[in-house]
């Protein structure tokens, strides 16, 4: 299913509100934003991501992959977690969610790269299409489609840099013993803090 940008419009604001509610009152109950977002009642995976604006330098990011609940329920908790439970960043102030753009991707199923091999890996893998993800034993990475296009990799370092995500070495995506996936995925942004929401030229 694909989204429309009144679909997405939703979406980024239910998750702003989401966090500003939260920032107001840990206490709030979900519900009072998923009344607004009834619809959405398709499992997705989905992530939220906060920029700084103008400089568009991370602020936090969490999400889920699978879609193991609802995308009315999921998008809330991953605003939230991205706000307050990203352990890379300090929780989120009322200030600087005024100061920064929120965006949320959401996932299509992600799909096991068969081969085994590093260039039959490669080959698989398109920058400015897909995201990726990578499991090994207890460790794994998930890198979102614009990732790679924001930092100018190509298709090698968009490998590295999953498995730099997971904590593993930066060539173990060679490894033909790692599970490696890919995934797809509609990105909706504000343009500017509250301001215009637009869909990412991802695909």
């Amino acid at each position: 299913m694909q989204y429309t940008i009144h679909d997405g419009e939703t979406l980024v604001k239910a998750a702003r509100n989401s966090i500003e509610l939260f920032l107001k009152s840990p206490k709030f109950e979900n519900r009072m934003i998923e009344r607004h977002i009834e619809r959405f009642t398709d499992r997705r995976g989905v992530f939220v991501t906060i920029k700084h604006y103008p400089t568009m330098s991370l602020r936090g990011c969490i999400g889920f992959p699978k879609p193991v609940a609802p995308l009315k329920e999921l998008v809330i908790e991953a605003a939230i977690a991205a706000a307050a439970e990203d352990p890379r960043f300090v929780p989120l102030s009322q200030h600087e969610l005024g100061e920064s753009v929120i965006e949320v991707s959401v996932l299509h199923q992600p799909e096991l790269i068969s081969e085994t091999t590093a260039k039959g890996r490669m080959n698989r893998v398109r920058v400015g299409r897909d995201g990726l993800i990578i499991h090994y034993g207890f460790k794994s990475g998930l890198l979102l489609p614009v990732v790679p296009i924001e930092e100018g990799w190509n298709t090698e370092r968009f490998l590295s840099g999953v498995c730099e995500k997971a904590g593993l070495n930066r060539d173990s995506w060679k490894r033909p013993e790692i599970s490696l996936y890919k995934f797809t995925a509609q990105v909706f942004r504000e343009s500017e803090p509250e301001g215009i929401i637009e869909e990412m030229p991802i695909g």
